[in-house]
């Protein structure tokens, strides 16, 4: 297999990953046979695969816009992926010039893609990091430079938690940066889960197996098991919903009945 001159020489071209497979879904460039196999493997079982990615992506541009009509010039977003069209900095700092954006990946190739991305751009930056440590995120030099933790930052965790299994404790992690965030800060998250997808669970659960073939293990968690990760926010209406529900722009009745899998909420700290 040729390597392309964008993926970084540190990269197994011949390991398919979930941040490329997302870039597939949502129909990007970013990725290797490799991961449109795995991809279309689990699109066998759920073939609305990508219009839940597609979700995922308008409900961040909904939270990030209500995030700086409520005065927040700050964005943290953990486990961002490959940048694709209406990026966290771009709507950001549309709707709020002076925006600061902090970008969070461990993937090689969403980290090297994002750099180029962003060249030219001094609001914004990409830390190579992983979730599973919050401290080396909080204490990273791009972090310091551009985000002020004495005042309020939106924290996007989307599509990123159902990747931590329980035995990394994702609900420490989460309490750890929640903790380092000043009052009025927001919580923007969505996750994974049987509850609203359009298939039976054990049809589903083929896709699931997918991402457990690949050793990158797709967690789906219940509402409950979702609501958890807000303990110490207050929820912002309408609470944690399936995403075309939140603060939606058109009809959510409109929307595709995949659309409606998993859920989705922004929380504020007191």
């Amino acid at each position: 297999m040729e390597r392309p001159a964008w993926a970084p020489r540190s990269i197994d071209i011949s390991v398919p990953s979930v941040s490329r497979m997302y870039d597939y879904y949502l129909g990007g460039s970013h990725n290797f046979e490799v991961d449109r196999e795995a991809a279309r493997r689990a699109m066998e079982f759920m073939p609305g695969l990508p219009k839940i990615m597609q979700a995922n992506r308008a409900f961040m541009r909904r939270a990030v816009r209500y995030a700086a009509d409520q005065g927040i010039s700050q964005f943290l977003d953990i486990g961002s992926g490959i940048p694709t069209f209406g990026n966290v900095h771009e709507v950001a700092q549309a709707a709020r010039p002076g925006a600061r954006v902090v970008y969070v990946d461990h993937d090689p190739v969403a980290v090297a893609h994002s750099q180029a991305v962003l060249q030219g751009n001094d609001d914004a930056d990409i830390v190579a990091a992983d979730l599973r440590k919050p401290q080396e995120i909080l204490r990273s030099p791009e972090v310091e430079r551009l985000i002020d933790l004495n005042q309020p930052v939106a924290l996007l965790l989307v599509a990123i938690l159902h990747f931590v299994e329980d035995e990394d404790d994702p609900y420490g992690a989460v309490a750890e940066l929640r903790e380092a965030l000043a009052p009025g800060s927001l919580l923007v998250l969505t996750h994974a889960s049987y509850e609203g997808i359009p298939l039976p669970p054990e049809r589903a659960g083929g896709a699931v197996n997918v991402y457990q073939d690949i050793r990158s293990p797709l967690i789906m968690r219940s509402r409950e098991e979702i609501a958890r990760f807000f303990k110490g926010y207050d929820m912002v209406e309408p609470g944690l919903v399936a995403m075309p529900r939140w603060r939606p722009d058109t009809a959510p009745e409109d929307e595709d009945p995949y659309a409606f899998s998993g859920f989705a909420g922004v929380g504020r700290t007191a």
